[in-house]
C-alpha cells in the first residue's frame, strides 16, 4: 500500500471566476423531472491527471502557457454550455427551479492550485488514503437559495504533471453531459487558432421542449419532490443536503477488469445459469424471467463481480452488514422515449432503477449468478417495456432500503464515455477517477486506459474491508 499524507498542504496560487465571452446572451432554462431528483443531492467530483510529455517541463511552463491556454478555451467552450456559467435559482413565480445565466455578473469558478505529493504516487491505483483526492476537487458552492452549477480546480505537481479537478451539481449535468462538457473543453484547448467551433456530436442541445410530451414525467416530477426535503418539509430549499465522504479508516482503489477476465467471469456465470434459480415469487416486483441469453455485456458483467465481491467483503469483516441492494441509472436518451430525445441532449436524461434481488444473495455461494441474473432481466424488461416502466416506485424503495438498513450499492460513470481519451494537448490522461464515490458505497467505473475492452472500477472502502476485497477480486479471477 503507498504511503500519501492525506494533510499535504496544497497551495493556492488564485482563485478566480471565468465567464463566457462579453457578447454572450442571457440564458435561462427550466429544470426537468430527471433534473429534479437530483436537486439537493452531493456534487459529482471528477479528477482527471496528465503527465507532462517531458521530465525537464518546469513550473514557468504550467503558470504562463498552460493554465492561461485552459482559462481562454474554457471561455470559449462555456459560449456553448451557457448554462454552466450560471446558478441554479427558484423564482418566486416559479413551481420549478430554473438554471440562468447573467451576462456581467456570472462566471465559473476556478481554482490554480500546486500540491507538494509526488503525483507517481497519486497515480498509484493500490489503496492509499481515501481523503488525498479531495486536495484536488473544488468546493461547490450552494445555499438557500443559489446554487453553482459548476466549478473548477487545476493542480500542479511541480516537474511533473497536473490534474483538472470538476465538480458538478447532479441536477444540471449527468454523467454524459459532464463528459461532453469536458470533451468540448479539451477540443477547444487544442485549437491553434481562436477556439470556437466544435464537432456536431459535442454542441449540446438544451431545449426541454423535447421532454414536453413525454408520459410519465409528472409522476415522476411529484414523487421527486418529496425525496429531500429540509427538517421544515421546505421543499423549495437549494442547499445540497449534507452527504460527508466517508473517509475515516478508508482507502481509495483503482482495479481493472480485462477482456480475458470479463470472458472467464462470462462463462462462469452462463454455466450455471440454469442451475441457479431466482426464487420469482419473492423477488421485488415479481419481475420477468427471461431465458438464459447467448451473451452477456461488459456492464452486466461487471456490476455483478464487483458488488458480490463488495458485499461479500463487508460481511467477512462487518457480521452484522448482511443486507444488500444494487442500483443502477439507465440513459434514456433515444431509449424507447417517444418522441425520441437527441443523443446530445444537455441536462439529466436518467432514471435509476432497482435490480430485484433479495438482501442475502450478494453473499450466497451463487452470488454472481443471482445477481447477473437480476441484472439482465432487469434490463430486458426495460429494453420491452421502456426505460421508465416503474420509474415511479423508485423514491419509495431507497427510503424503504435506508430504513430497513440495507447496504445500498450503485454505479457511477460509463465505459462509454471514453474518459481516457480526453487530450488537452499533452496527451491522454494517467488515470481518471470519480471522487465523490467515497459519500456512498458506489463503484465508478470507466473504459480501460490500457486496454480496448477493459473496465476500470474505482471504489473507496474501510481499510479493512478492502484488503479482503482486494482478496476476494483477484481470487475470483482464478478461478475458471
Amino acid at each position: 500500500m503507498a504511503s500519501l499524507n492525506s494533510s499535504s498542504s496544497i497551495k493556492i496560487h488564485e482563485h478566480c471566476h471565468v465567464s463566457p465571452p462579453p457578447t454572450s446572451p442571457h440564458s435561462s432554462i427550466p429544470l426537468t423531472a430527471f433534473d429534479f431528483f437530483w436537486l439537493r443531492f452531493h456534487p459529482v467530483e471528477r479528477i482527471f491527471y496528465y503527465t507532462f510529455p517531458s521530465p525537464d517541463t518546469d513550473s514557468s511552463f504550467f503558470f504562463h502557457k498552460l493554465v492561461p491556454t485552459l482559462k481562454t478555451s474554457l471561455s470559449h467552450t462555456l459560449q456553448h454550455f451557457l448554462p454552466l456559467a450560471g446558478n441554479i435559482v427558484w423564482p418566486s413565480d416559479s413551481e420549478i427551479p430554473i438554471v440562468q445565466y447573467n451576462p456581467g455578473d456570472d462566471g465559473v469558478s476556478l481554482v490554480i492550485a500546486e500540491s507538494e505529493l509526488d503525483l507517481k504516487h497519486v497515480l498509484d491505483n493500490s489503496p492509499n488514503d481515501a481523503a488525498v483526492s479531495h486536495s484536488f476537487v473544488p468546493h461547490l458552492e450552494s445555499s438557500d437559495s443559489l446554487a453553482s452549477v459548476i466549478s473548477l480546480q487545476v493542480t500542479l505537481f511541480p516537474n511533473s504533471g497536473f490534474s483538472i479537478g470538476i465538480s458538478t451539481h447532479h441536477a444540471v449535468l449527468d454523467g454524459k453531459s459532464s463528459t461532453m462538457f469536458i470533451k468540448a473543453w479539451a477540443s477547444l484547448c487544442q485549437q491553434d487558432q481562436e477556439p470556437t467551433c466544435l464537432v456536431p456530436e459535442l454542441v449540446p442541445f438544451f431545449d426541454r421542449e423535447a421532454l414536453k410530451d413525454q408520459p410519465t414525467l409528472d409522476s415522476l416530477l411529484e414523487s421527486s419532490s418529496k425525496l429531500f426535503t429540509d427538517d421544515n418539509n421546505n421543499a423549495r430549499n437549494l442547499k445540497i443536503l449534507p452527504f460527508p465522504p466517508k473517509l475515516e479508516n478508508s482507502v481509495r482503489a483503482s482495479f481493472n477488469l480485462t477482456r480475458a477476465d470479463l470472458e472467464k467471469i462470462k462463462k462462469r456465470v452462463l454455466s450455471k445459469w440454469d442451475m441457479v434459480v431466482i426464487d420469482e415469487e419473492e423477488s421485488n416486483n415479481n419481475s420477468t424471467l427471461y431465458p438464459k441469453p447467448s451473451t452477456l455485456s461488459t456492464f452486466i458483467l461487471t456490476c455483478s463481480y464487483v458488488s458480490v465481491c463488495t458485499a461479500k467483503a463487508i460481511q467477512g469483516v462487518e457480521s452484522n452488514k448482511n443486507k444488500f441492494a444494487f442500483a443502477f441509472t439507465v440513459d434514456c436518451r433515444n431509449r424507447l422515449l417517444e418522441p425520441p430525445i437527441p443523443t446530445n441532449y444537455f441536462g439529466n436524461c436518467v432514471w435509476g432503477h432497482f435490480i430485484d434481488t433479495k438482501p442475502n444473495n450478494y453473499t450466497e455461494e451463487d452470488g454472481e449468478v443471482i445477481v447477473a441474473k437480476n441484472i439482465y432481466n432487469k434490463i430486458k424488461m426495460i429494453s420491452d417495456k421502456g426505460v421508465l416502466e416503474g420509474a415511479k416506485n423508485v423514491s419509495s424503495r431507497f427510503k424503504s432500503a435506508l430504513r430497513e438498513g440495507v447496504e445500498l450499492m450503485s454505479i457511477a460513470g460509463s465505459t462509454r464515455f471514453g474518459v481516457y481519451g480526453i487530450d488537452f494537448g499533452l496527451g491522454k490522461p494517467n488515470k481518471v477517477e470519480i471522487t465523490s464515490v467515497d459519500r456512498s458505497l458506489t463503484f465508478g467505473i470507466s473504459d480501460s486506459r490500457d486496454e480496448k475492452g477493459g473496465v476500470e472500477v474505482g471504489l473507496v472502502l474501510n481499510k479493512d474491508v478492502m484488503k479482503l476485497f482486494d482478496t476476494l477480486f483477484h481470487e475470483g479471477l482464478c478461478i475458471d
